[in-house]
């Protein structure tokens, strides 16, 4: 771990962007050793994921929460045009409902309101931070300048704005959801000067998002939303 901690504290690039490959590398591994292993292999990302978190937090002083009215309006904006375009645009991918916990474990128990816990702890709590440091934090300014980690958050350009917004979209299967969505993260670390706006409105958006899932998945609805996560 000593070794770990030296090599992060070197490298401003290495603490950026070390947490967010481990974790995705961890997601594609998910379902890979059977159905029920894709909740596991969530549950070890977590903790994998958190224990990134608690090691790089003294070294990326942009890793913070920040409570403002216009994280908390970004963040609801998001989650209304995340469900609402939903059915206005064509997947590359059929709906992905491996997160249906009634079809894998039957009606709700405790293992079913575990695993939908775990993955709204790890949505609304891990992956904002490590997303946001990586894609905000690193890669927009890695494109606009050589000496990226000494470039003020609040610099535009139109090539890293939407090289960054699309690489974030094509990440997930809701592309173009997620395109605007990079956008309008990107836009208010750009009018705020700070990633950790970013932060708490990406988590007020899977929050909701996990919310919505929930509550459409266990029988609340006609039609369940598992295809959100």
């Amino acid at each position: 771990m000593n070794a770990l901690t030296a090599k992060l504290q070197a490298s401003p690039l290495l603490a950026r962007v070390l947490p967010f490959v481990v974790f995705l590398v961890l997601t594609s591994c998910q379902g890979s050793l059977g159905p029920e292993s894709h909740f596991w292999v969530y549950l070890a990302k977590c903790v994998i994921g958190a224990w990134m978190i608690w090691v790089t937090w003294p070294l990326v002083s942009e890793m913070r929460w920040a409570i403002s009215f216009e994280a908390l309006i970004a963040g609801t904006l998001v989650f209304i045009l995340w469900v609402a375009l939903d059915v206005l645009y064509p997947k590359f991918s059929q709906p992905n409902d491996s997160w249906d916990l009634q079809k894998h474990f039957g009606s709700p128990s405790v293992i079913v309101w575990f695993f939908a816990g775990v993955r709204l702890v790890g949505s609304t709590l891990l992956v904002p931070m490590l997303e946001e440091v990586f894609y905000r934090s690193f890669l927009y300014r890695y494109i606009l300048a050589p000496n990226w980690i000494f470039t003020a958050y609040n610099s535009f350009a139109v090539k890293p704005f939407l090289i960054t917004s699309i690489v974030f979209g094509f990440t997930h299967q809701q592309w173009l959801a997620g395109i605007v969505c990079g956008m309008i993260y990107q836009l208010l670390v750009i009018r705020t000067n700070r990633i950790a706006d970013a932060i708490t409105a990406h988590a007020v958006t899977n929050l909701l998002l996990g919310a919505w899932v929930i509550t459409q998945g266990f029988g609340y609805a006609d039609k369940p939303q598992w295809h959100f996560w």
